[in-house]
């Protein structure tokens, strides 16, 4: 059993010694855990300072692509040096590395394909905005998913094997809320384990603005929703607009009822309209379905693909360490 510990990291010279050093290296039920760090363009001596930490994979991006790309090439990077469990967890140290295999023990358990570290938001240290914007997001996405207790922002998470083969991100800001709805579309288990944060004082590196922050971050979910879920999306504004059309429909019948149709034809022109409106969106919805049918089909292929590669790259490695050991037993 090997767990591989990812870290996405972008000029975090300053705090990522930290969380490397913090990360247990012997956890009851695990075999290896290393330490793999995906740099993502850092300007500083991110890279450098994490190799003298003692991490063993370093891995950098050529230039800054951001959260959601680097998260992607951790689990891609990881899979590649055959993992069984990757934990994401984030170089600032906001987290607390020393609960890893609290984190894990659920998936070596087989009880979960992906756990969620869960900061416990009555203990912890934030801003004011921050925290309670944090809080408004969980209790909407709590409600959306259906996974009550998972604070769906935070990124320390683990995830077996399978999960990490099966989640494709397609945001080009985070992670965090579009790798919960792929995960349930994949059926796959998420279950929440309550962990303490820490408080970072610095500015948050994805965060620069909150409004912005939230601006993008709302739309990763619209999109989240309208890719993964979009007949509940379309079909549910569909059945808005046509119940709002029956309304104007109804008074024109009765005013009709009562000999006086003739002046409230506007009635009956809003409610055509309206009804139009939602039967389109009832149509749009069924063809989105289709097309996610499509798409989930597209992921079993790429699953099969990605696993197919990992399983030849584990089998070469294999095969090299054989003949390193025959060359010794040579030699000797």
């Amino acid at each position: 059993m090997k767990v591989i510990v990812t870290i996405p990291a972008y000029n975090e010279e300053e705090t990522i010694a930290s969380v490397i050093r913090e990360i247990p290296r012997m956890i009851a039920g695990v075999g290896i855990v290393e330490v793999l760090v995906v740099d993502d363009g850092s300007r500083d001596r991110t890279s450098d300072v994490a190799l003298a930490a003692g991490a063993d994979h370093v891995v950098r991006n050529r230039a800054n692509r951001g959260l959601a790309y680097t998260f992607q090439r951790c689990l891609n990077e990881a899979l590649a040096r055959g993992a069984d469990v990757i934990v994401n967890t984030d170089a600032d140290n906001h987290y607390d590395q020393s609960r890893i295999a609290e984190l894990i023990a659920p998936i070596l358990s087989g009880k979960a394909d992906i756990v969620v570290g869960s900061r416990v938001f009555e203990t912890l240290k934030m801003k004011f905005a921050n925290k309670h914007g944090n809080r408004a997001a969980n209790w909407l996405m709590q409600r959306l998913l259906k996974i009550p207790g998972v604070d769906v922002s935070s990124g320390f998470r683990a995830y077996s094997r399978e999960a990490a083969l099966s989640l494709n991100i397609l945001s080009n800001h985070t992670y965090t809320h579009e790798t919960l709805f792929n995960a349930l579309d994949r059926k796959l288990r998420v279950i929440s384990v309550p962990l303490d944060a820490r408080h970072v004082e610095r500015p948050s590196r994805l965060i620069s603005s909150l409004p912005k922050h939230v601006w993008r971050a709302g739309l990763v979910i619209a999109q989240s929703i309208l890719r993964y879920r979009p007949l509940q999306a379309y079909g549910t504004a569909g059945v808005v607009l046509a119940a709002l059309g029956t309304v104007p429909f109804l008074r024109f019948l009765y005013f009709f009822a009562q000999g006086d149709g003739h002046g409230h034809i506007q009635s009956l022109i809003a409610a055509a309209a309206l009804l139009f409106l939602g039967g389109q969106l009832l149509v749009v919805g069924l063809l989105a379905k289709a097309v996610s049918w499509n798409r989930q089909l597209l992921e079993d292929v790429l699953y099969r693909l990605k696993d197919e590669a990992t399983a030849e790259e584990d089998d070469l490695s294999l095969r090299v360490i054989h003949t390193e050991i025959k060359s010794g037993n040579k030699a000797a």
